[in-house]
């Protein structure tokens, strides 16, 4: 068996960088509401944001050795989106592999897990996604594999697909869509941006969407 996979695709910088200036609820509207990852997979703090193509990795339960692997095998840009198992209650990454993950140019971490030095990696700005923050050790002696499709926060994340997260949490557009969906967000945060400009104006967003022939469908009483 193969445990490490290395050629993957990846989207073009443009693709990325066009992601970059979106939120994740655009994207995740415009992709047809897909993609959406669970949403105790938090930022470790406020701002904190990633946007790039996933290198994935599935650890065992409480064992990081595979997060090892990834470092040294990510390219610049890549956010690696670690699935542990079902086991969350350790923490897999701490801060020496922040700076570890900073010195190679990593795009992030997002993991279905928890991380410890919570402060250090905060401080140095290294944007980390996860469930949580534990003290507890893991191992360093069990194989798991790396860029091969995984479960990740109930959505199935291929190796290339783009990583985008924001506050509000992460969404996981599939490489092979990635363009079209680019474009469609785009044009979504053109629309919104007009529609702020009339809502800014003081019309209601009942009149907005036209939401009066909804409420009288639902037979909707005033007083």
């Amino acid at each position: 068996m193969i445990h490490v996979r290395t050629g993957i695709k990846r989207p073009s910088p443009d693709i990325i960088a066009g992601y970059r200036e979106l939120s994740s609820a655009t994207v995740h509207e415009a992709s047809g509401r897909k993609g959406a990852v669970d949403p105790a997979i938090k930022p470790i703090s406020r701002r904190v944001k990633i946007c790039g193509p996933a290198f994935t990795v599935q650890c065992a339960p409480g064992d990081n050795l595979m997060l090892h692997k990834a470092l040294e095998k990510a390219q610049p840009g890549d956010v690696i989106v670690a699935s542990v198992g079902g086991q969350p209650e350790y923490g897999y990454w701490g801060s020496l592999m922040a700076v570890s993950a900073m010195a190679r140019g990593l795009g992030g971490l997002a993991i279905d897990g928890c991380v410890r030095d919570s402060e250090e990696i905060i401080s140095m700005g290294f944007p980390v996604f996860s469930r949580g923050f534990a003290i507890r050790g893991t191992a360093k002696a069990t194989l798991g594999t790396i860029n091969y499709p995984t479960v990740f926060g109930g959505v199935m994340v291929n190796p290339g697909d783009i990583v985008i997260g924001d506050d509000d949490g992460i969404v996981v557009v599939a490489l092979n869509e990635a363009e079209e969906v680019l474009e469609k967000s785009i044009r979504r945060k053109q629309m919104e941006e007009e529609k702020a400009k009339v809502l800014a104006s003081g019309v209601s967003s009942v009149e907005y969407n036209k939401l009066d022939g909804v409420f009288r469908a639902l037979g909707l009483v005033e007083e």
